[in-house]
């Protein structure tokens, strides 16, 4: 094989994230919508293609997640929204029966209140999310995302998020929401249940945070933080990922 393709097979192919959106759109007993939070993923899915990341999108159920958070006037949203190829993903996400986690070098959970009902009980993400941590990947999640990591196990039968600090949707920002009694439990108080410390911001101001291979963050304030935050650590695996003017790591 020529040399040109040994490096092109290698550290100079693009890497993949796997974004993982909620399927719940019922914000319990409230007869609200509820859904993924459209900055919580049109940001950090911005710092990941600025940096050569290819994005795929995957959710509990497949096909089409709902979406929330629609403001126009946030240009990252306006610029996902224009984009075709962008809405035609998350209209048609992937089944998590149909991801092969070696194709991936991080997973990021974006948030969204929907994340609270089918993220922590789904054991196809869950296993996904292990195999790419335990290859060496990055796993990550945002303000609710980090739902997904409540059962996450090892191989060694640990929880993920044990002994690594995390930051997340908090207490407070919950009662602030008035959306306590609503969500089937408290994302912060369940993580450190399993294990985890959590390190908080004041309400909704930004915190993102590294935890070896765990990256979390605590709003949405949040999500670039952590977006930038899993491309650093991809860019030390992999010097070929590059990131364009601005971009800040």
């Amino acid at each position: 094989m020529p040399i040109f393709d040994l490096i092109m097979g290698s550290n100079f192919m693009s890497q993949k994230v796997l974004v993982v959106l909620t399927s719940h759109d019922t914000l319990g007993n409230t007869g609200k919508e509820t859904g993924y939070y459209l900055p919580e993923v049109s940001h950090p899915v911005a710092v990941f293609e600025r940096a050569g990341l290819t994005v795929d999108y995957v959710s509990p159920k497949g096909g089409k997640a709902p979406m929330i958070g629609i403001d126009l006037n946030d240009p990252a949203n306006a610029a996902f929204i224009n984009n075709p190829e962008k809405m035609a993903k998350v209209e048609n996400t992937l089944n998590p029966s149909e991801v092969d986690p070696s194709a991936y070098d991080a997973i990021f959970y974006a948030g969204g209140h929907g994340t609270m009902w089918d993220f922590a009980d789904n054991s196809q993400l869950a296993s996904i999310a292990a195999s790419i941590y335990e290859r060496g990947g990055v796993v990550s999640a945002v303000c609710h995302g980090p739902a997904g990591l409540v059962n996450i196990r090892l191989s060694n039968n640990e929880y993920l998020v044990a002994g690594k600090k995390v930051s997340v949707f908090t207490n407070e920002e919950e009662t602030a929401a008035g959306l306590t009694d609503v969500v089937p439990f408290l994302l912060e108080a369940k993580l450190i249940e399993r294990g985890a410390t959590v390190d908080k911001a004041p309400n909704f101001q930004a915190k993102s945070v590294v935890s070896d291979r765990l990256v979390t963050g605590q709003n949405p304030a949040s999500a670039t933080g952590v977006a930038e935050k899993v491309v650093e650590l991809l860019k030390q695996q992999s010097p070929s990922l590059t990131s364009s003017p601005g971009w800040a790591g």
